[in-house]
């Protein structure tokens, strides 16, 4: 299945940070990305979550991850914030109720082909006993 999505990634860059850290953040989780820098904030654009997806594979974290993705579901698109101190790890972590002192590094995607269901089910399948159930090949 050919999937058609942008990608978009957007993470203030506070006085006490170091750009490129920021910059490294957003390639470990999204290596194909596109950075722009601008005042204040790093604007990012890819066409893949390959990579998310396989740390959520790897974390073992599909179940909290489909949630979140689900959440803030509008239309052909969805939205997610993520931590940027783990993603500076390369590790995912979803940021929930008040964002980090530093901000975090928010996620939109928009889903051209096929739908906004199927493409996060090919990010983040839905499990049985914690194990994938429709593995797509991986």
């Amino acid at each position: 299945m050919i999937y058609s999505v942008d990608v978009q990634i957007t993470a203030p860059v506070n006085d006490t940070e170091v750009t490129d850290r920021v910059a490294d953040a957003i390639h470990n989780l999204f290596p194909d990305a596109e950075i722009e820098e601008r005042p204040g904030e790093l604007l990012a654009e890819t066409h893949s979550m390959e990579q998310l997806s396989e740390c959520l594979h790897r974390q073992e974290i599909l179940d909290a991850a489909r949630k979140r993705l689900f959440e803030n579901r509008q239309g052909d698109s969805f939205s997610f914030d993520l931590k940027k101190q783990p993603a500076f790890e390369g590790v995912v972590t979803f940021a929930v109720g008040n964002p980090s002192e530093l901000g975090d590094l928010h996620v939109r995607v928009r889903v051209e082909e096929p739908s906004v269901e199927e493409y996060i089910d090919h990010v983040a399948p839905p499990t049985e006993e914690g194990r994938p159930v429709d593995t797509d090949d991986r």
